[in-house]
């Protein structure tokens, strides 16, 4: 073939893409598209997006969890719209502008999750939203975002995510108009890394994790698990207030090999004391499970918020969480608190301070927001350590004689 023929054939979408990466045919509205991760969800997206401004499409709206993710998974990203089609039709992005502008004039405009005002007065005949169930303000944004698809004679929607059960996405499920595709990550096997989907299967099995992530199932929230994702919504969208206090909360792993489980770092402030007091969940840092990672970790969480105190679980041996804590920096105020109680009676107080609209959540933090959806239930498959950190948190920081019962070591 020619060098024309063989681009032709390498940028036709049609060849490549899994049947389930390509829109679904007829009169539809929103185009719906779950998928565990890696199942191919941006470059369909992506591809949709590029198809539509060939056949005529000019104003686009580019929407994610934030505007970095837009940048460096839409845009950027090894399958986003700069790296699509013949390279004299791909778009310029001008980031300073926050827009994708193509050659034959049409524009992309970014917008994100956090801030669903940013989309007031604009209006498209398209748009792509990515990750959905990661944004801030997901119902919210995409009424407004909706609002402003009224150009054009048929404009649309295509929503690519991993499900999550938030409510906005649970609605949408039902919603007359829509269109729904499922992929599970084994689904685009052939296009991921030698043995990712056999290591990750091993991994999660037929766990919770496993069917949300990778099968890309929308799950409920167990009856029996003591958050659920109303309460978290709840606690995105209450209003701020500047915390007079901050703790940074470590929950040591049991082992400290390579393949220990992870360490639970979550950094909360607090306003007002004892029963008055409103909480903040500011960061969850949690990660790898060896010990010079961990402690890292929590130092430069410490500095970064300019923390007054690290609160760290003793049960692991207190002597030698401190040490570790203290080697990385040294003069690190630890204070070391020990577990009378089993996790769930630890836990049960702190979910209710978050029933009585008592904490925030700065910003979304998906994989503390799935242990605390499955946090008391057996679905729950994983070692809790981001829910542990959350709940020494929050229990140091409110106070009270009753609420938590902690004992300093």
């Amino acid at each position: 073939m020619s060098p024309t023929q063989t681009a032709a054939l390498l940028n036709d979408w049609h060849i490549w893409a899994a049947e389930h990466q390509l829109a679904p045919a007829g009169n539809w509205r929103i185009w719906l598209f779950l998928g565990g991760r890696g199942a191919g969800k941006t470059r369909a997206g992506a591809e949709w997006v590029r198809a539509a401004i060939e056949a005529g499409a000019r104003r686009v709206a580019l929407v994610g969890p934030d505007q970095q993710a837009v940048r460096e998974v839409m845009i950027e990203g090894p399958s986003g719209l700069l790296s699509l089609g013949p390279l004299t039709r791909r778009p310029r992005f001008e980031a300073s502008r926050r827009r994708l502008v193509w050659p034959g004039g049409a524009i992309g405009y970014c917008f994100s999750g956090e801030d669903p005002d940013g989309l007031r007065g604009p209006q498209f005949d398209l748009a792509w939203a990515d990750e959905f169930a990661a944004w801030r303000h997901a119902r919210a944004t995409l009424d407004i975002l909706k609002l402003g698809l009224r150009l054009g004679e048929a404009p649309r929607l295509m929503i690519t995510t991993t499900p999550r059960p938030i409510p906005a996405l649970k609605a949408l499920v039902d919603a007359p108009g829509v269109v729904l595709t499922r992929a599970a990550t084994k689904d685009n096997k052939d296009n991921l890394a030698p043995g990712f989907v056999e290591a990750v299967t091993y991994e999660y099995g037929a766990s919770h994790i496993a069917r949300q992530e990778l099968d890309g199932e929308l799950i409920e929230d167990p009856e029996d698990a003591l958050w659920t994702r109303a309460m978290i919504d709840a606690a995105l969208n209450r209003p701020a207030g500047e915390p007079d206090r901050i703790v940074v909360a470590v929950d040591p792993p049991a082992g400290a090999g390579p393949a220990s489980a992870e360490c639970g770092i979550v950094v909360a402030g607090a306003s007002g004391t004892g029963r008055e007091a409103h909480i903040v969940i500011l960061r969850d840092r949690s990660g790898p499970g060896r010990p010079e990672a961990w402690a890292r970790a929590v130092a430069e969480s410490f500095e970064i918020y300019d923390a007054d105190q690290v609160i760290a679980e003793a049960n692991q041996g207190g002597d030698m969480v401190r040490a570790v804590l203290q080697a990385e920096h040294p003069g690190l105020p630890v204070r070391l608190v020990h577990a009378s109680r089993g996790k769930r009676a630890r836990a049960e107080p702190v979910a209710a301070l978050y029933a009585a609209g008592r904490v925030r959540h700065e910003t979304r933090m998906e994989r503390l927001e799935d242990q605390m959806c499955s946090f008391g239930s057996a679905a729950l498959s994983v070692s809790p350590d981001r829910v542990d950190a959350l709940v020494w948190a929050v229990s140091a920081l409110a106070g009270t004689g009753r609420d938590p019962r902690v004992r300093v070591v």
